[in-house]
């Protein structure tokens, strides 16, 4: 078991834009703040900090400005954490030098999921800093932050995290006041506007054969319903199972990587690999990493890529439609 990182300290002002970053964020879990003393002793220190003031905008300031945070003790309790699998920490890795939108990816998640309509929990986005640098596809999903930000605005504690590191919604006590979607920087969740339109289909749904009951959240794969919220669930009924994630094995390129952080093992299905060589080797990251939201999904940049750009038969915005057994 690999050993736990020290994270290093967040910093943020300390003349009134730091709770407002935190609240605009929905509030990472950065709750006790410590000034910094007034007396700086490193007075050549020139170094630019880049931070959101409340209404939005960018600023830079001054690095000796700014105030140190550590995380609250009281973790487990803020983070709404549950159970799941004892020491298990599950990580996915994204290889955006393999994906070539095939999408299949999606329609494995939707049929698995019986996800109907436009609410894909996976969207895979053309990606292109300029018009003169190289465009390349990006598949995005629920990033299961180990300090979610959208669990802490949950007036309802809808929305958990089990201590495996997967982030799960009750839709039972979801009240659709979307305070979730507001709060997740990477805008991963979807809302049901209307009906599902499941009916039926969802009497055959996976978890439910494997002997959980549909009500449980802990195992997610529970039906949609109306005016509540959905997202990514990393397919604990499948990890119940000890197989991958849907998207993980439908994919025909080896996109997805899926593994315990704690064994320091990923897996595409086809190839098993150590994360940290993986993640060092190329250079891996994660989204909006100054958040502090500390991610659960990795990306290795689109170098040295095995298949070339192609638009494909199907654009990226366009959903599979799901199939219903018979």
């Amino acid at each position: 078991m690999e050993k736990t990182n020290n994270n290093s300290r967040r910093k943020f002002l300390d003349k009134g834009l730091k709770l407002g970053f935190v609240s605009i964020i929905g509030g990472i879990g950065l709750s006790k703040i410590i000034s910094k003393s007034n007396a700086q002793t490193e007075k050549n220190s020139h170094e630019k900090m880049e931070l959101m003031t409340t209404d939005g905008t960018l600023v830079q300031v001054d690095s000796t400005e700014v105030v140190e945070v550590i995380h609250s003790t009281d973790h487990d309790k803020k983070y709404n954490v549950r159970e799941g699998y004892a020491n298990k920490k599950f990580v996915m890795v994204v290889d955006l030098a393999k994906c070539k939108n095939a999408l299949s990816c999606q329609s494995a998640c939707n049929k698995h999921h019986y996800i109907t309509g436009d609410n894909a929990w996976i969207k895979i986005y053309k990606m292109q800093e300029s018009k003169d640098t190289s465009p390349y596809w990006m598949p995005t999903t629920c990033q299961h932050c180990d300090q979610p930000a959208c669990v802490t605005v949950c007036p309802v504690d809808a929305t958990f995290k089990r201590r495996d590191g997967l982030v799960l919604i009750d839709n039972e006590r979801c009240i659709g006041c979307r305070f979730c979607m507001a709060a997740c920087p990477y805008s991963t969740r979807v809302f049901n506007w209307g009906e599902p339109g499941q009916s039926e289909v969802t009497l055959n749904m996976d978890m439910i054969q494997h002997g959980h009951e549909a009500s449980s959240p802990e195992h997610a794969g529970v039906p949609s319903i109306k005016g509540t919220v959905d997202k990514c669930d990393f397919c604990p009924h499948s990890i119940d199972n000890g197989e991958l994630p849907h998207c993980v094995t439908a994919c025909p390129n080896g996109v997805f990587y899926f593994g315990d952080k704690y064994e320091d093992t990923v897996t595409n299905g086809e190839e098993t690999l150590r994360l940290s060589k993986l993640l060092e080797d190329k250079a891996g990251y994660r989204m909006m990493e100054g958040l502090g939201t500390e991610p659960s999904v990795y990306y290795l940049p689109p170098t040295d890529r095995l298949v070339d750009f192609k638009d494909g038969l199907k654009h990226y915005t366009e959903f599979q439609s799901v199939e219903k057994p018979e």
